[in-house]
């Protein structure tokens, strides 16, 4: 890096430092007062109580405009008894029929009108709770961290909610047990926001006015709830979740059929004020929601996102390290009950136990915890690991914090097929996540190093990106390094050996009339380079990006891109193993332009679509995708997606037409019982999978569910793979 660039980074680092100075503003305050007598949570606010109650509002607008009233008004009232926080609503509306997707739990606020609210308990401007319900009272939860830009609706607790329509408005009641929730004991306030989507008039509001460059769920940009009297303690009951999981599976490729009855469970347990541990025997994930398929046309691989229940509470802390653009992320939960057979598939591997401890220790600190141990397979020559990670975070300035960890996967027996490289593998690292009072700059600065057996010096990881984004403006500068011996065998780590200089530089227009609400003007410039080859460069993605969101929620795109790529190693990009890879040492430079556009959610009909077409390496490629949905609110949806890809290349390497189609229907007979299936069909790797799944929640988190799968070969002749049933029971009992 010549001098230009360090007195550059210094200065940028001085602006930063100054900046996050600044103390968090909470613009509004409301006052909740305590109640004696019980609340009948029935979407109706009707009790003396509620009638008493200071009454908030005054809501603006986030979309489409942030400097306006709301065209409806939004009221909302807060009280607490010892046990309990309500929360009512009132929602003005020009339509007794709103717009709902389904009246299943945690649904997406982008299909559903909806008031909800986000709870930072520990003032921290980092995480929080947030909470939702629909006209029909459905109900969604979930937890925000890195500030507001991650959302996570798999975790899930105990609270009520319903709600009542009437011809201009709804109200919506709320009961969420302190016992539910985590904050400090005598607690007299918190940073809070409630908002609300309105999609009848294309419109998101807010109590707190947040400024239209950042997302509506930042935490930069919240209010204070204050309370009359200091809380207890949160007073989290013993929480036991045992299942039985009766099934029956055929494999037909091993001519195994059996049939088992399996049972474990988990436990939760509340630590202080702040921490929660979760212990679980011989965990069973058959009821989890399948991923999606993909068409995966690159060199690397791609991220999914956890499901798991186990692993989602805190799971910043653990899943926060590293790359901020999935480069090299040290640890990633989905590899635990993943390994590796003989052939090199993906296979399920045995949870026996786990244990897991995470939160927070006050107001600055957080802690994590976790050790899992994966069982022996020794048909499949999988060996038996204790899968460890140990994060400490600590809160600098505003918003900002600083984290450090120690992962360590350790094998636990000298099973013959246990090489030495596998052993034991360990990464220690230090990450500095910036965050500005406003939220205008943000950055991660991280270094991390791995041992393993045979270890060499080159094992190294680390990044120093910066995000400076003013209304009008977003700026982005990244430096980032992974060394070539650098492992993370619990981790995801797509690519080695690469030093990465990229820089974006986005303008973004707010007109005051016409149909346009936003439209932005970005130039993406990446590259890509290898520090064993004395930084011989390898890749570059330039990109000119136009992209408009309308003001009925609709929005297109518009991309054209420059790509260079050295490989270093042979590429099929088609995934056949009867075609001839592009062969190693050679360069392609290739132009390519995209198209995609998203049609308004709000309509009961929507649909998207998304067209490249270019040079792909030395040959052609036109790719096609199509996703339609219909939905019959409230009670079902049916989505279908298409995709084609068509690579062409000249003689001797092969041509592919790869296809994909899926077809997802969901029917909800009411709010506790629920119907999905899924239907998949991927040539790229020649299988037609059908998923599909009945829940009935009997009880508060309690679900009884059959689950049923089927999977067949395609290429040839129509040949079954997989077949499974599942009988799964699952209950929460709190002691």
């Amino acid at each position: 890096m010549n001098l230009s660039y360090k007195a550059y980074f210094f200065l940028l680092w001085v602006g930063v430092l100054s900046h996050t100075l600044q103390g968090q503003n909470s613009s509004k305050t409301y006052k909740a007062h305590p109640i004696e007598e019980p609340i009948i949570i029935d979407g109706h606010l009707d009790e003396q109580a509620w009638k008493t109650a200071e009454v908030g509002g005054d809501f603006v607008q986030f979309f489409p405009t942030d400097s306006l009233a709301a065209q409806e008004s939004t009221e909302f009232k807060v009280m607490y008894s010892s046990s309990t926080l309500y929360i009512g609503f009132r929602a003005q509306t020009t339509s007794r029929d709103p717009i709902v997707s389904s009246l299943k739990r945690d649904f997406s606020a982008l299909t559903n009108d909806n008031v909800s609210i986000l709870l930072d308990t520990f003032n921290d401007g980092n995480n929080a709770f947030f909470f939702g319900v629909t006209p029909y009272g459905v109900q969604r939860e979930g937890l925000v961290s890195e500030g507001g830009n991650t959302f996570n609706n798999t975790w899930d607790i105990k609270w009520k909610a319903e709600a009542y329509r009437s011809a201009d408005h709804y109200t919506v009641e709320i009961a969420i047990p302190f016992s539910s929730l985590k904050f400090v004991e005598g607690s007299q306030s918190w940073r809070f926001r409630p908002y609300r989507w309105n999609l009848k008039n294309n419109e998101q509001s807010t109590w707190v006015r947040v400024p239209q460059n950042q997302r509506l769920s930042s935490l930069a940009y919240m209010g204070e709830l204050q309370f009359s009297n200091p809380l207890g303690k949160s007073r989290t009951p013993l929480a036991v979740i045992p299942y039985l999981n009766g099934f029956q599976e055929n494999n037909f490729d091993t001519e195994r059929l059996q049939s088992k009855v399996k049972f474990g469970g988990d436990l939760k347990l509340a630590i202080g004020d702040g921490l929660n541990l979760d212990l679980t025997i011989n965990p069973d994930f058959s009821n989890v929601e399948v991923d999606d398929i993909f068409t995966n046309l690159t060199r690397f691989e791609l991220r999914l996102p956890e499901k798991r229940q186990f692993f989602i509470d805190n799971n910043d802390l653990f899943d926060g390290f590293g790359n901020i653009f999935s480069g090299a992320k040290p640890f990633f939960s989905r590899r635990i009950g993943l390994a590796q057979d003989p052939s090199g598939a993906l296979i399920q591997n045995d949870i026996e136990f786990g244990t897991r401890l995470s939160g927070k220790l006050n107001e600055n600190w957080r802690l994590g915890w976790m050790s899992i141990q994966t069982a022996a397979d020794s048909s499949n020559e999988i060996p038996s690991f204790n899968n460890a990670m140990a994060a400490l975070q600590r809160k600098v300035g505003a918003r900002s914090n600083v984290g450090v960890f120690f992962i360590n996967k350790q094998a636990t027996a000298s099973e013959d097929y246990l090489t030495p490289n596998e052993k034991y593998n360990r990464v220690v690292g230090a990450d500095y996540n910036l965050a500005s009072a406003d939220n205008t700059i943000r950055g991660r600065f991280y270094l991390h190093k791995s041992f393993q057996p045979g270890d060499q010096n080159g094992n190294l990881s680390s990044q120093a990106v910066f995000f400076y984004n003013p209304r009008e403006w977003l700026i982005v500068t990244d430096l980032a390094f992974v060394d070539r011996d650098f492992r993370a065998d619990l981790g995801f780590v797509p690519r080695t050996d690469i030093f990465r200089y990229g820089q974006a530089f986005q303008r973004i227009f707010y007109p005051k009339k016409g149909l346009l609400n936003t439209h932005r003007l970005m130039l993406l410039l990446l590259n890509d380079f290898k520090p064993s080859l004395d930084y011989f460069k390898t890749d570059h993605a330039y990109s000119l990006r136009y992209e408009t969101e309308f003001r009925n929620l609709s929005q297109a795109n518009l991309y054209i891109s420059n790509n260079y790529t050295y490989l270093n190693t042979p590429f099929n990009p088609s995934g056949d193993q009867n075609s001839t890879p592009l062969p190693a040492q050679t360069e392609y430079y290739y132009n390519q332009v995209q198209f995609r556009y998203q049609s308004n959610n709000a309509k009961l009909l929507t649909y998207s679509t998304d067209l490249t077409w270019g040079q792909f390496f030395n040959g052609q490629l036109q790719s096609i995708s199509t996703n339609l949905n219909y939905r019959i609110q409230p009670r079902a949806n049916i989505g279908i997606n298409l995709r084609y890809d068509g690579i062409q290349l000249p003689e001797p390497y092969g041509d592919a037409q790869l296809w994909l189609m899926s077809s997802r229907v969901e029917f909800t007979f009411n709010k506790k019982l629920f119907w999905n299936t899924l239907i998949q069909f991927r040539s790229q790797s020649d299988n037609l999978g059908i998923n599909s799944r009945l829940q009935w929640r009997f009880a508060p988190l309690s679900d009884l569910y059959i689950v049923y799968n089927d999977n067949y070969f395609t290429s040839e002749r129509w040949l079954p793979r997989f077949r499974s049933i599942n009988l799964k029971l699952t209950y929460w009992l709190n002691l």
